[in-house]
């Protein structure tokens, strides 16, 4: 249970760290609205992602018997997957940080807690990454083993407090840190540290026992 909670917390935070253009206009719109909007909107990303989670973990169990006979280069491929994630969000860091883009967004009138909740929910619901990050995390690490149904509630739990802790932290610092954490270096940092926490998941489903 333990490592399903541990497994949970890495998984979503390694997925929401980076402060990207949903990121950016969450910090934003509650600077410009208020921290009820900004709660909502923060709890509609994480949902987004919880609701991804639930589907991999799912998905992984029900594929696990037709995957067994695979599992060695199953394991492989999702590591690299993972890896690949990590490295492509670092390089498009840097390079964004190096050319100075930043992603912007129109400045429409501000939304109310609800339409901004359903906004950002859709908004990353139609991220491709976030699917494929979750389906390669869970199947790599178990499909060669028979997941507890209570262990994949406490996963998707964890995966969703750790992305809500996240983006209510972004939320909650948009008035107060401003652009702090969206200019050029605050996005390069976020985005290195998500990556170092998707390559620890990757090493550790690589050297773990077969």
């Amino acid at each position: 249970m333990t490592a399903a909670l541990v497994a949970g917390l890495l998984a979503g935070y390694g997925i929401a760290v980076p402060v990207g253009a949903v990121g950016s206009y969450l910090v934003s719109l509650t600077a410009r609205t208020s921290l009820r909007t900004g709660v909502c909107a923060a709890l509609g990303i994480a949902t987004a992602d919880g609701l991804y989670a639930l589907v991999a973990t799912l998905g992984g169990a029900a594929l696990a018997d037709a995957l067994r006979p695979v599992l060695g280069p199953l394991r492989l491929s999702s590591a690299l997957v993972l890896l690949t994630l990590a490295v492509l969000g670092a390089v498009t860091a840097v390079r964004q940080y190096r050319g100075h883009r930043l992603a912007t967004r129109p400045d429409p009138s501000p939304p109310g807690p609800v339409r901004a909740c359903l906004g950002l929910l859709g908004i990353t619901l139609l991220n491709p990454v976030t699917v494929i990050y979750f389906a390669a995390l869970v199947l790599g690490t178990h499909a060669e083993d028979a997941v507890l149904p209570l262990e994949q509630g406490v996963f998707v739990l964890a995966a969703f407090a750790a992305s809500a802790s996240w983006q209510l932290l972004l939320a909650g610092g948009g008035a107060l840190l401003g652009r702090a954490l969206t200019g050029h270096r605050g996005r390069l940092v976020t985005a290195l540290l998500s990556s170092g926490v998707i390559t620890v998941l990757a090493v550790r489903m690589l050297v773990a026992p077969s």
